[in-house]
C-alpha cells in the first residue's frame, strides 16, 4: 500500500518537531517536505531518516514540487490560513491544529474544499483526552445551569483563553440549549477577577511555568459540584490524533471540525 505523503508547515516549532517524529516513524506515512519561515538549509536536518526531506520557506513552490497528499499546519491563525489557501487550491488536503481561526476562516476553508474536491480537518486540540473531556462536558451540560472553565497553559502561550476552552464553552452552551446562569460580583475590588464570559460560562486562564496544557470544567448545582479535568504532560499526546487525522482526511471531502468526529464520540 502506498504511503500517504505529508508536508509539515511550521516544521521547527515545538508541535512541528513532535509531528515530524510521529510521521517519520509511521509505516503508512512519508514526510516529503517541510516549511519554516526562515530556512538556511536545502534539506531538513533529520537523524536516522534514510531519505532527503526538502526544506523551504516558500510553501507554494514546495507543494508544487512535492505534490503531497496532506499538509499539516501548527503555526498561527494568520499563517495557517495563508498556507491553507495555497494548499487547498493545489488540491492538497490539510490538517490544521492552529487555534484562533474565525468563523469566516472556517467558512473559507469549507468553500475551498468544495471547489477543489479535497478535505480539511481543523481541531482546536488533537489530544484524545481533551476530545473526551469536551464530549463529557457536553453531556453534563444538559443537567446543570452553572458552569465555569479554568484552562492552564505554559507562560509562552500568546493567546487567552485557549481555543480549546472557547470550543468547550460553545459546545456546552449548545448542549445546554440556553445560556448558563452567570454570577458576577456585586463589588469587584480587582478588575477581571471573575474571568471572561461566554454564554454565561466564566473562563479563567492560567499562564505560568509548570503547565503545558490543561483544562478543568466545573459544574455547580444545589448541594453538589462536578469536576472534569484533563492535563497534558507531554506533547506526545497530540501525535496519535494528528496521525489519525492525516489518514482520515484523505478519505473525505469537505471540512471536518473537531477530532471527536474521527473518534466517533
Amino acid at each position: 500500500m502506498k504511503c500517504i505523503e505529508v508536508v509539515i508547515n511550521g516544521a521547527l516549532g515545538k508541535m512541528g518537531r513532535e509531528i515530524i517524529e510521529a510521521v517519520v516513524h509511521d509505516p503508512g506515512l512519508r514526510l516529503v517536505g517541510a516549511v519554516e519561515k526562515e530556512v538556511t538549509q536545502r534539506y531538513l536536518p533529520l537523524v536516522d531518516v534514510p531519505w532527503l526531506v526538502p526544506f523551504s520557506s516558500d510553501i507554494d513552490s514546495l507543494l508544487k514540487s512535492c505534490n503531497p497528499a496532506v499538509m499539516v499546519d501548527f503555526t498561527t491563525a494568520e499563517v495557517a490560513m495563508a498556507a491553507a489557501r495555497i494548499a487547498l487550491s493545489q488540491k492538497t488536503n490539510v490538517v490544521i491544529g492552529t487555534t484562533g481561526l474565525s468563523e469566516d476562516n472556517l467558512a473559507e476553508i469549507k468553500k475551498l474544499c468544495r471547489v477543489n474536491g479535497v478535505g480539511a480537518l481543523v481541531a482546536p486540540n488533537f489530544s484524545v483526552g481533551a476530545a473526551l473531556l469536551m464530549r463529557l462536558s457536553k453531556l453534563v451540560a444538559k443537567f446543570f445551569d452553572h458552569a465555569e472553565i479554568i484552562e492552564m497553559h505554559h507562560e509562552e502561550k500568546i493567546d487567552a483563553p485557549s481555543g480549546t476552552a472557547l470550543a468547550t464553552a460553545k459546545a456546552m452552551s449548545q448542549a445546554h440549549g440556553k445560556p448558563f446562569i452567570y454570577h458576577g460580583a456585586d463589588v469587584e475590588t480587582l478588575g477581571g477577577t471573575r474571568g471572561g464570559k461566554i454564554d454565561g460560562i466564566a473562563i479563567h486562564s492560567l499562564r505560568m511555568p509548570g503547565f503545558m496544557a490543561g483544562q478543568e470544567v466545573i459544574f455547580g448545582g444545589a448541594g453538589e459540584t462536578v469536576h472534569l479535568r484533563h492535563e497534558t504532560i507531554s506533547r506526545a499526546c497530540y501525535a496519535p490524533g494528528v496521525i489519525l487525522a492525516i489518514k482520515e482526511v484523505v478519505k473525505r471531502k469537505g471540512l471536518i471540525y473537531g477530532l471527536d468526529i474521527l473518534l466517533k464520540l
